[in-house]
């Protein structure tokens, strides 16, 4: 059934997995049928940078044309999401190795991160959709981190090409929505480690 986030404001902070935004823009566009007022912050490098997956200058409009809004994209345009209380919850998708290490250790030096953090302090939910080829190495220590912070909340993930890449994990698209639906109401959705993806 499909989720009813009328009147419910969702924030999308956007960092440097490329490989992920052509399944990110399309769980943005479904929580959009759902009624979500959306804004769009996208970290320097997301909104700096092209890649083979695309030109940040593509992406930055496609964000604006979903949202309609401009995206969110230096860290004093950001800071405001807290005091404004301009989001209800905010979901970093993609969230990189990067922005979560980060995260879990107090940076707030990307416009991203200043989100999150100005929003944390309002006590609301922040979701992570993780993307990161090092979870399994250096960063299992920040998901443990951060699975056991308050208000934290993690979209189900599991290993994305285990015989290649086996400290890489990345979370489900598809269950994006359930996990809002529940961070909401301040539970994290389970099992939150499922089956590698094939």
């Amino acid at each position: 059934m499909k989720p009813d986030f009328s009147n419910i404001k969702i924030g999308i902070g956007m960092t440097g997995s490329y490989c992920t935004y052509e399944s990110i823009f399309k769980a943005i566009a479904y929580l959009k049928e759902c009624g979500a007022d959306l804004l769009a912050i996208f970290s320097e490098k997301a909104s700096s940078t092209d890649s083979r997956f695309g030109t940040c200058a593509d992406f930055l409009k496609k964000a604006e044309e979903m949202t309609e809004k401009k995206p969110i994209t230096t860290i004093p345009a950001a800071e405001p999401i807290g005091p404004k209380s301009l989001v209800d919850i905010l979901i970093i998708a993609p969230c990189t190795g990067n922005t979560l290490s980060k995260l879990a250790n107090g940076i707030s030096d990307t416009p991203v991160l200043m989100a999150a953090k100005s929003h944390l302090r309002n006590n609301k939910p922040l979701v992570i959709f993780l993307s990161t080829n090092d979870a399994l190495g250096m960063n299992l220590k920040n998901i443990g981190i951060l699975l056991n912070t308050k208000n934290i909340y993690f979209v189900p993930f599991g290993q994305d090409n285990y015989k290649k890449k086996p400290n890489s994990m990345i979370a489900y698209t598809d269950l994006i929505p359930d996990t809002i639906v529940e961070a909401l109401n301040y539970r994290q959705i389970q099992p939150v480690i499922i089956s590698p993806h094939t």
